[in-house]
């Protein structure tokens, strides 16, 4: 099939299929006002690793469009900085190449930032790893961001970088998700080690002039802060700063990151996950999840501006059970007016190519389509 008729085709069985569910999902009224908009959609991963090889699923206009089709809005883009430099990868980065930008790397970036606005995604930009922190390992940086102000001054060089790039876009365009899940580990280069959260004065000091050089270039820029130890944590300390907050959609990670080698040492003997039910030594149930996003919607109530950046479930967890949790999660967010973005589109939290074994999926255009995923997602 060529490729034109080929989005032209997708394009009008989709919307066939979605009309009914779009006007479901369009009488539904939150609770509460919520600043930012119910963007829904997904995280692309092409500039996620550090290494500026290709992705192992890039994403094309064809992804766009039918994500558009479906009826998502939104893509964050979590951009590792090493990506886009020039260095020595050879050897560990030292701290005056942070600086050193390779333009051909930003080009690419450019191009899918261009490629979304095209399907009319709104970006949302963020740094899953920035000058001395991510909070996962497998690079070494060079200082800490919490701790340092030689990587505090790298941070704002690049969201610099970013903002000026974008100077003229608007913010129903374009947004700056400062720093993927912030947290302070004992050992940075070990994704297993003890963590806790960012001392507040410290996370509003540099989210502060983070978005101060931000809004520099532009002072209508949107500006976003992830949730303080790992996403979790709504952050007090910056609610009169003019920055929306970033929750996630992972709680309790017994069932969302089961058998998840990266955040389990000892996969292999882990309690099957049940929702609702007994699971170790707690019983897991919806109530569960009202008590853990309660602090979130108080926050909506104060006039900030809140949305799930990531949340999905790891491949390994019954399927059964990954639907039950996450309509609960659903239906939480959904009814205060939070939107969301699934880890990820396509690959093992997403709705295509996921490589879960207990489902019938569905062919889509040469991919496996989990279609029960999907359409739950097109319901809030």
């Amino acid at each position: 099939m060529k490729r034109r008729h080929f989005i032209k085709t997708t394009g009008l069985i989709t919307a066939a299929l979605s009309a009914g569910e779009i006007y479901a999902m369009s009488s539904r009224k939150p609770r509460y006002n919520n600043k930012l908009p119910k963007w829904k959609g997904f995280n692309v991963l092409d500039f996620f690793s550090p290494d500026p090889a290709p992705s192992r699923n890039p994403s094309t206009e064809e992804h766009f469009k039918w994500m558009q089709d479906w009826g998502f809005d939104f893509i964050r883009v979590p951009m590792a900085y090493p990506y886009y430099l020039s260095f020595d990868r050879s050897r560990n980065i030292l701290p005056d190449e942070v600086y050193k930008i390779n333009p051909e790397a930003v080009d690419r970036i450019e191009a899918l930032v261009a490629m979304a606005h095209q399907y009319k995604m709104h970006v949302s930009l963020n740094l899953h790893r920035a000058p001395g922190y991510c909070i996962n390992a497998g690079f070494h940086e060079p200082y800490n961001l919490w701790k340092d102000d030689a990587a505090q001054e790298a941070f704002y060089f690049h969201w610099a970088l970013w903002a000026k790039k974008y100077k003229d876009e608007s913010p129903e365009r374009i947004s700056f998700d400062l720093l993927n899940e912030p947290s302070v580990r004992e050992d940075m280069n070990d994704q297993h080690s003890k963590s806790g959260p960012v001392p507040g004065d410290i996370y509003r000091k540099v989210a502060e002039k983070a978005a101060a050089i931000i809004r520099r270039e532009n002072p209508n820029h949107l500006v976003i802060a992830d949730g303080n130890r790992g996403g979790n944590l709504v952050i007090p300390e910056i609610t009169d700063l003019n920055i929306a907050q970033s929750c996630r959609g992972y709680y309790p990670h017994a069932i969302s990151h089961y058998k998840a080698p990266w955040a389990n040492k000892d996969i292999d003997h882990l309690p099957i996950p049940k929702w609702p039910g007994q699971v170790g030594d707690q019983f897991l149930s919806s109530a569960m999840l009202e008590t853990y996003y309660q602090p979130w919607i108080e926050l909506l109530k104060q006039g900030v501006g809140v949305h799930c950046g990531e949340c999905g479930c790891w491949n390994k967890t019954p399927h059964n059970v990954f639907i039950a949790w996450f309509s609960d999660v659903l239906d939480i967010l959904s009814a205060n007016g939070i939107g969301f973005a699934v880890w990820n589109f396509i690959g093992d939290f997403g709705v295509l190519d996921s490589g879960r074994t207990d489902l019938a999926y569905e062919d889509w255009y040469g991919h496996k389509l989990d279609r029960k995923f999907l359409d739950l997602l097109r319901k809030h």
